[in-house]
């Protein structure tokens, strides 16, 4: 594409092919991929480029969808381009000072409804909130439901609020290092999305998740010292029969679970995402578990 008047459908077929090409995706992904760079260039729903896929964008237009395609070329994620990205069927901002919200952590989610009965005032603590998209998405499923959300980054509970405030979820947002702002607090749910990946591992100089905080993927050395350190410490926080629910690695779920069993949680468990791999596990502390 060298900037000439073609229509909207052959500027989107020609990305398509490029970031295919380009980033190794498949035709489907980059074809979705540069129909949002065009529709957040030109301010318009995804449907409209479909219906006006006929039309002749203008020189500046095609200008603006260019320079955003070059972006996405040189390995930037598209939903950090956009500022957006779709997350259990709603809208959520973002940026790089959080991770971009995946579909296999809507798993966390549909658990985690599954233990809060629509009727029920439940406490709900969401551990490492990032963007927000666990807490607000059970806020606004139970509305009943109390819901805290933690993160020891300043900036991503900034956008964690903003998408709280833009989706009228009513959740309670704490600067936090984990537990540590929650003394004496106890809660009827807790799930998270910690970090999980080993210090080394290199697939954290491939893909979109260069561009990501690394602080929000990194753990230690083999990407458990804060899965270890959340179930250390969660039965303290967790109320008579209260559930723990954590994603964390496909090969991970192994260790996981025993360090749940070793943490006296009962009925420990692992749920594998729509791709079939073990995507989150969790346990239930003791009825008759009194927290200190």
């Amino acid at each position: 594409m060298n900037g000439a008047a073609v229509t909207v459908a052959r500027l989107i077929h020609d990305a398509t092919v490029r970031i295919a090409d380009t980033l190794g995706l498949g035709r489907r992904e980059a074809r979705i991929e540069a129909r949002a760079l065009a529709a957040h260039a030109w301010q318009v729903e995804t449907a409209w480029l479909i219906a006006h896929d006929t039309d002749i964008p203008d020189l500046m237009q095609t200008a603006a969808f260019l320079a955003l395609l070059e972006q996405r070329l040189a390995g930037q994620p598209v939903a950090y381009l956009t500022g957006m990205r779709e997350f259990y069927g709603r809208r959520f901002h973002v940026g790089p000072d959080v991770l971009i919200p995946r579909p296999e952590t809507e798993l966390l989610v549909e658990r985690a409804l599954s233990h809060l009965p629509a009727g029920q005032p439940l406490r709900v603590l969401d551990l490492g909130t990032g963007s927000g998209c666990i807490a607000v998405t059970i806020a606004l499923e139970r509305p009943l439901a109390i819901v805290t959300a933690v993160d020891r980054s300043p900036a991503a509970l900034a956008l964690a609020q903003r998408n709280a405030s833009a989706l009228k979820a009513a959740v309670r947002f704490l600067q936090s290092d984990w537990f540590a702002a929650l003394a004496g607090e106890h809660f009827d749910l807790i799930v998270g999305n910690p970090p999980y990946v080993a210090a080394d591992d290199p697939h954290l100089g491939r893909g979109d998740v260069r561009f990501e905080p690394l602080a929000a993927l990194a753990a230690g050395h083999d990407g458990f010292g804060d899965l270890r350190r959340i179930i250390r410490d969660a039965p303290a926080h967790l109320a008579p029969g209260g559930w723990l629910w954590l994603e964390h690695g496909f090969e991970q779920a192994e260790l996981t679970r025993r360090l749940l069993q070793e943490a006296c949680m009962q009925h420990v468990q692992t749920l594998q995402d729509a791709a079939r791999l073990p995507r989150i596990s969790g346990g239930q502390a003791s009825e008759k578990f009194t927290a200190n």
